[in-house]
């Protein structure tokens, strides 16, 4: 069986995934843009069950917009988005906080028409390895 593990940004939180994802959905809603701070969110789905906390399960905090099923769970240590658990009882990994590969390739890309117009200019952007020299 597949195991993956993660963590949130300051090591507070740790997580075990045990199983394959059922799917990987990049997600252009404005809810996402705001929790995330950039264009959009890449989030992993598996079954109810599926995620074992190994340590920080406290640190964890869930927050849900009124009146909408948008959900984001986030270390309060540091801020990190980790694996929350949706009302249907299924767990959304962010993909950002997995510390082992993720070999599944995106599902699909969803709520395209709310993507930000300066997405379409990332790849023509120049690259660097690290941190440019100013």
């Amino acid at each position: 069986m597949t195991v993956h593990s993660g963590s949130c940004l300051c090591g507070a939180v740790t997580f075990d995934v045990k199983g394959d994802f059922d799917s990987f959905y990049i997600c252009h809603c404005r809810y996402c843009q705001k929790g995330t701070g950039s264009a959009f969110a890449a989030n992993l789905f598996v079954p109810a069950g599926a995620l074992t906390w190994l340590s920080g399960k406290e640190t964890v905090t869930s927050f849900t917009l009124p009146s909408t099923a948008h959900r984001k769970s986030f270390c309060n240590v540091c801020g990190s988005a980790v694996p929350g658990v949706e009302d249907s009882g299924d767990v959304l990994v962010p993909a950002g906080c997995l510390d082992t590969e993720v070999v599944i390739p995106p599902t699909a890309n969803i709520f395209n028409a709310s993507r930000a117009r300066w997405e379409a200019d990332i790849a023509a952007a120049p690259a660097f390895d690290a941190l440019p020299e100013s």
